[in-house]
């Protein structure tokens, strides 16, 4: 597929997730870059912004499976990944699937389960396969996760260790919406939910040319030295103690390519880059304690790494 066909292909579904997520233009933007680079998306927000219906609505667009995982002090790995059973009739071990066998997976509250089930996700995010028993299963493709997670509320929660942020692709909120944009949600739902009436416009094959599209787009050699020169100047950084990784870079790198696709372009510009440095970034910093208690955050390092670090001409 071609850029043109691509970008209409995101551009439907764009428009479809518009119908369900009143105000949320920016959001979709984010969740479409993520998705069409092949990355993964951690959502913080507070309760009732719209997350669920969100990646509901994705997965109706593309007329693809969707699961939903509400996770929990009490759940076990097996739970998400599926477990081998023994079969007496045939003296075998027959594996029944989890939820993680899906395109589109909700990982609701993530960081309510113990480190050990979130564990689970990460060969799932990072390869595209699960192992259980010692045999490997390939996942549903495409697989997308969305997860959730309250920035508020820390009593019986775990927060993620830094492997696992890492494997997200970009984080980002939904925020509030404005006034007249809530009394159109309110109007909206007033007899029945919109996402009921909500079709597919793509297909999960449009989907996989979408992504091979994304991958096709150009990036210059001096754009790519600008990705590094952005993230390795995390690690050096006032107040960092863990910069971003070499994994940041080309999530960086994809998620530029996949904004160039969204704005119609066959070539990356360091606009796209910096317009996506924070959603892929700041959640991989480690910051000092010293300065988060002094007020500084992860997004607050990208955004003076953004204006200080030159760019190609």
């Amino acid at each position: 597929m071609s850029a043109g066909p691509a970008r209409d292909v995101a551009a439907r579904i764009a428009a479809n997730l518009a119908t369900v997520m009143q105000g949320q233009t920016l959001a979709i933007r984010r969740l479409l870059a993520a998705f069409a680079s092949g990355g993964h998306v951690l959502l913080e927000d507070y309760p009732g912004t719209g997350k669920t219906t969100l990646a509901k609505a994705l997965a109706r667009s593309i007329g693809a499976t969707f699961k939903r995982i509400q996770f929990t002090p009490d759940l076990l790995p097996s739970d998400i990944l599926g477990v081998s059973i023994y079969d007496q009739r045939d003296q075998t071990f027959r594996f029944y699937e989890g939820p993680i066998f899906t395109n589109v997976l909700l990982a609701d509250e993530i960081n309510r389960a113990s480190p050990r089930t979130q564990s689970a996700l990460l060969e799932a995010m990072g390869e595209g396969q699960v192992t259980v028993d010692g045999t490997s299963y390939r996942l549903h493709d495409p697989f997308f996760v969305i997860a959730t997670q309250n920035p508020v509320e820390f009593r019986g929660t775990y927060p993620l260790p830094e492997a696992q942020m890492d494997r997200f692709a970009l984080q980002f909120g939904l925020g509030y919406v404005e006034p007249q944009e809530e009394v159109a949600i309110l109007t909206a739902q007033e007899r029945h939910h919109p996402l009921e009436d909500l079709g597919p416009v793509a297909s999960v094959d449009d989907v996989a040319r979408l992504r091979a599209a994304v991958r096709d787009v150009r990036v210059s050699d001096e754009l790519r030295r600008y990705v590094v020169d952005v993230v390795r100047a995390t690690r050096t950084a006032p107040g960092v103690q863990l910069g971003a990784s070499p994994r940041a870079s080309l999530a960086l790198m994809a998620g530029a390519q996949a904004l160039a696709l969204l704005d119609g372009q066959a070539f990356v510009g360091p606009e796209h880059v910096q317009e996506i440095a924070g959603p892929v970034i700041a959640h991989r910093l480690a910051v000092d304690p010293q300065a988060r208690f002094a007020g500084l955050t992860g997004v607050a390092v990208v955004e003076e790494i953004v204006k200080t670090v030159p760019v190609p001409a």
